[in-house]
């Protein structure tokens, strides 16, 4: 009788846990995250400066999906990025799983702002693109000639899955990236004191927003001539379209207390 209580009480435990993102990870209650999409409804995503979804963002065998075909309507002249508009958030732990297709390209956007152009304009991004293919498909020199990159055609580093595009470069050394068509995670982790970003399971960058160090990065590259950049500190996650097929699942999110 001792040993049949024992097992149902690790049972009901095990019901109350779950493991939040990666295997090392330590358990973490449920009530802790909250879900911006489980797999089985769009409630709270729109178009960025939108009221509904751009055409072609859909549920597919339970997973958030940009299928371009659907995007190709010629009635919608919005922009196709999206936000889930139910919340704003400060500080937070962003956890979601991803994969793109050979040549895809995406990212994740935080701390948005309507109001702007789109969120590039307004939004720290976490770039999620095809490292070893882009390049092969796309031209980049005339984009990347214009920072006077040493050779243009070429992704850049900053431009590479994990960074924090075009401020923080990402660990290549930490990075353990699956192959197009497989599945990835990752993590965004934001307080005052510290931001990292984590790709399966590994960190590839850290640094501190709005450090003397973060505003030079900002005002000496590709945000210069962006004066609302990074701003924020409070707004908006957001999903980039970039005329690519992308697939999201699990996308979940916790708050966070700052030190400050």
């Amino acid at each position: 009788m001792l040993l049949a209580l024992i097992a149902l009480g690790a049972c009901k435990q095990t019901k109350k846990t779950e493991i939040t993102d990666q295997s090392e990870e330590p358990i973490e209650p449920l009530e802790k995250w909250t879900y911006l999409f489980d797999g089985t409804s769009l409630e709270g995503w729109r178009a960025y400066n939108g009221e509904t979804l751009p055409p072609g963002w859909t549920i597919k065998d339970s997973t958030l999906t940009f299928d371009t075909e659907l995007g190709l309507e010629q009635d919608y002249k919005g922009g196709k990025d999206i936000i889930y508009g139910a919340a704003e958030y400060d500080n937070f732990e962003l956890y979601l799983e991803w994969k793109l297709p050979e040549g895809g390209n995406s990212g994740i956007f935080y701390h948005v702002k309507e109001g702007y152009g789109g969120p590039p304009e307004v939004s720290p991004e976490y770039q999620l693109i095809d490292d070893e293919n882009y390049a092969k498909i796309h031209d980049l020199t005339s984009y990347n000639s214009q920072f006077g990159a040493e050779h243009p055609a070429e992704l850049q580093d900053w431009q590479k899955t994990g960074a924090d595009y075009a401020m923080h470069v990402a660990d290549e050394s930490q990075k353990i990236l699956n192959p197009v068509g497989e599945w990835n995670s990752s993590k965004i982790v934001f307080t005052p004191e510290k931001v990292e970003h984590w790709l399966n399971g590994k960190k590839l960058l850290e640094f501190q927003p709005w450090s003397e160090e973060w505003n030079k990065k900002k005002n000496s590259g590709k945000w210069d001539n962006t004066p609302d950049y990074g701003k924020y500190k409070k707004g908006y996650i957001g999903l980039q379209d970039h005329s690519s097929p992308i697939w999201f699942k699990n996308i979940k999110i916790k708050e966070l207390t700052s030190k400050n």
